[in-house]
């Protein structure tokens, strides 16, 4: 064979082999890329498409919903009610309406105070509560506290709205009240609160409180019609200085007629612990939601700040609660109170000086 033919030969196989891995190459990056959007799609559709959508979802609810939060006022307790309004006021980007139960005498007071700069931009509506409903339905001591049993007639006073927030006035908020107005209601439930035992604060000891985690310590079970309802004296009860209500609900099942029911019948039989610590409210609460109520995150309702003056939690834990309760005696406004300087963030001075934080003229004249 000539070496011009051997030549030609090996350039013939040179090509085929040339050939035949410029296709394979081909095909293995044809392949690769076949696999690359086969895996992309449905990640690129999770996290380009549907994530954004499901935030500018939530954003767009958040935007358009106007969460009613309703509070009572009164004028020894003012700077509760002004400090409880800013601090939900100032930790949400939702529309919140705030309805502020009061009475004639302290309406104007309320009005210039709510004319300060940092919360000029507070949608309220002032709403008078009649105390004649009370009549006949109260002991005298609960006479002298009326606005206390506001939370009873909640349609009456905000007969518009479906889902209505309420709050004491010894309250501050640090998360977002959205997220409080968002918990779940059962159906056939009017109302979310906070358990006691279930609670985070309920691992630690609050002195004098008795039994006042469960239904022992509100109610008298040696009365015939306390046995009759068939209630676990151990139950957990629950804290009404917090709770979310659907208000239609409320209405279907008459729950204000109830509670009057159980209002009267202590007037007569007196069916209520002795060793009540102010919670006069509670009772009939206790009573009509019995295992017919629906449950609060319990970091959206910490409790008992003011039950001493010494500091039963963490500086951590407490700054990580969405919502901060001092019931209690000792009040955040008041002479000694624990963590009162995390309220502090949110008081806002009466323009009238009508109100004074007490401990802070006490430490004023100390520093004297």
């Amino acid at each position: 064979m000539s070496c011009r033919k051997v030549n030609i030969i090996i350039i013939v196989l040179a090509a085929v082999v040339f050939l035949l891995i410029l296709h394979h190459n081909i095909l293995g990056l044809s392949d690769i890329l076949k696999r690359q959007n086969s895996d992309s799609g449905p990640v690129g559709f999770q996290h380009v498409d549907f994530l954004p959508e499901a935030s500018e979802s939530l954003s767009e609810e958040k935007s358009t919903v106007d969460i009613p939060v309703l509070i009572t006022a009164v004028e020894s307790r003012l700077g509760g009610v002004i400090t409880t309004i800013h601090s939900v006021f100032s930790n949400t980007k939702s529309s919140v309406s705030f309805y502020i139960v009061t009475t004639n005498d302290t309406k104007e007071h309320l009005r210039t105070w709510l004319a300060d700069p940092k919360l000029k931009n507070v949608k309220y509506k002032i709403l008078d509560f009649d105390t004649r409903v009370l009549d006949g339905k109260v002991r005298a001591e609960a006479s002298s506290k009326p606005l206390t049993f506001a939370r009873y007639y909640l349609p009456d006073l905000v007969p518009g709205v479906e889902k209505v927030i309420y709050l004491d006035d010894d309250i501050i908020v640090q998360g977002d009240i959205f997220e409080l107005y968002k918990t779940p209601i059962k159906l056939g439930h009017a109302a979310a609160f906070s358990e006691d035992c279930d609670s985070v604060t309920s691992k630690y000891l609050v002195r004098g409180a008795g039994n006042q985690f469960n239904y022992i310590g509100f109610f008298d079970y040696k009365k015939e019609t306390i046995r009759k309802l068939g209630m676990k004296a151990n139950t957990c009860s629950f804290n009404p200085g917090v709770f979310v209500a659907n208000i239609t609900e409320w209405k279907r099942q008459n729950i204000t007629k109830q509670l009057e029911k159980w209002m009267l019948l202590d007037m007569t039989e007196e069916l209520y612990s002795k060793t009540l610590a102010g919670s006069i409210t509670a009772p009939p609460l206790l009573i009509v939601f019995y295992k017919a109520h629906s449950s609060i995150d319990p970091m959206w309702h910490v409790r008992h700040l003011g039950s001493s003056t010494g500091k039963r939690y963490s500086l951590q834990f407490v700054n990580t609660a969405r919502l901060l309760h001092w019931n209690g005696h000792f009040k955040p406004w008041g002479r000694a109170s624990s963590y009162s300087e995390i309220w502090d963030i949110w008081y806002v001075p009466d323009p009238t000086g009508k109100f004074q934080l007490i401990r802070r003229h006490t430490d004023a004249d100390e520093d004297k």
